[in-house]
């Protein structure tokens, strides 16, 4: 019996197919990751946002755009500033995506390792997590 998850197709999520790809398109990109993972500490302003890359201010709000229109950060103006929060349920959803492929994940996982144990059990080399050793050779004509 099969432990994969039953077929998304046809099958009603919490966020729409449009939100997911716009939520993943964010994620897709290093920097946003580093702007989001600089936000899980807190709330910053595009300025403080900024400093650790060495790329222009309107580069670094583009990004920080890409990642508003997703919904994973929510951005709030206080004359010259702005600040950004990171807003969790984007990720939430994008979670619950991931979730739905877990058990293939793991029973996939699970099959490689015992094929790879049955394979060096096989060659008679015990268990595949004991590295094997290639003897050294000398090169001939050095001294």
């Amino acid at each position: 019996m099969s432990t994969r998850a039953p077929s998304a197709i046809g099958r009603k999520s919490s966020v729409d197919d449009a939100a997911l790809d716009t939520i993943f398109s964010a994620l897709a990109d290093r920097t946003r990751r580093r702007i989001l993972a600089r936000l899980s500490d807190g709330a910053a302003t595009v300025g403080e946002l900024a400093a650790p890359f060495s790329m222009s201010l309107p580069a670094v709000s583009k990004h920080i755009r890409i990642l508003e229109d997703a919904g994973l950060l929510r951005r709030k103006r206080d004359g010259w500033y702005h600040h950004c929060q990171l807003q969790g349920q984007p990720l939430e959803a994008a979670r619950e995506f991931i979730d739905r492929y877990r058990s293939f994940w793991g029973e996939t996982l699970d099959k490689l390792a015992r094929y790879v144990e049955t394979d060096a059990v096989a060659k008679g080399q015990g268990s595949a997590t004991t590295p094997r050793r290639r003897p050294h050779r000398r090169r001939e004509g050095r001294g």
